[in-house]
């Protein structure tokens, strides 16, 4: 893809986040899109079929970023670690603007289940690694519950306009899902 192809691609999809700040998905046009990127309308449809597949690759590209600052450095280091969820709201901090907007959008509810969708893979994964001692059913709750409780306080997080840096969050994060591990542990 040559530079003004993604130039504009980044444009596109700058100007979407930015309406979705200012008003529902449901409301924006492809125009307003269009007008905001300051490119035409042929050229918005030129590189998506319409504002929901424009969204799809905003949620897309955002939550590959995502994946890939919190997967482990180093193939020896377990996951998850603090290092990883400090690396991960980190690159969620350097994109305030993009998690506040389609967090607190009420029209994407998805990018939320996204969100957690992928949360619950990544603790499913390492339950399954650590050879968790536990029934499915309790590693069914076990994954809802931790998931539900991060998406919740990173939700809040950024609806609050981060009252406090990723390693002060990070911090007390790792706090509750260590004390949530000690727990588990007792009654395996």
């Amino acid at each position: 893809m040559d530079r003004r192809s993604r130039k504009n691609q980044t444009a596109i999809m700058n100007a979407l986040i930015q309406l979705i700040g200012e008003k529902d998905f449901e409301k924006i046009t492809i125009n307003e899109i269009a007008d905001r990127a300051d490119v035409n309308r042929g050229t918005v449809y030129s590189h998506y079929t319409d504002k929901y597949d424009l969204l799809d690759k905003c949620l897309e590209t955002e939550l590959y970023q995502l994946v890939e600052s919190c997967s482990a450095v180093d193939e020896e280091e377990p996951y998850p670690t603090e290092n990883s969820l400090l690396r991960t709201l980190e690159q969620m901090e350097k994109n305030a603007v993009f998690y506040k907007n389609l967090l607190s959008n009420k029209g994407i509810p998805s990018f939320r289940n996204h969100i957690q969708e992928m949360m619950n893979k990544q603790i499913l994964e390492q339950l399954v690694e650590n050879n968790a001692c536990m029934d499915e059913m309790s590693k069914e709750i076990a994954v809802q519950f931790l998931s539900s409780a991060l998406v919740g306080v990173i939700e809040w997080w950024f609806t609050q306009t981060m009252p406090c840096p990723a390693k002060v969050i990070t911090e007390k994060l790792w706090t509750m899902i260590e004390l949530n591990q000690m727990i588990l542990r007792s009654r395996a």
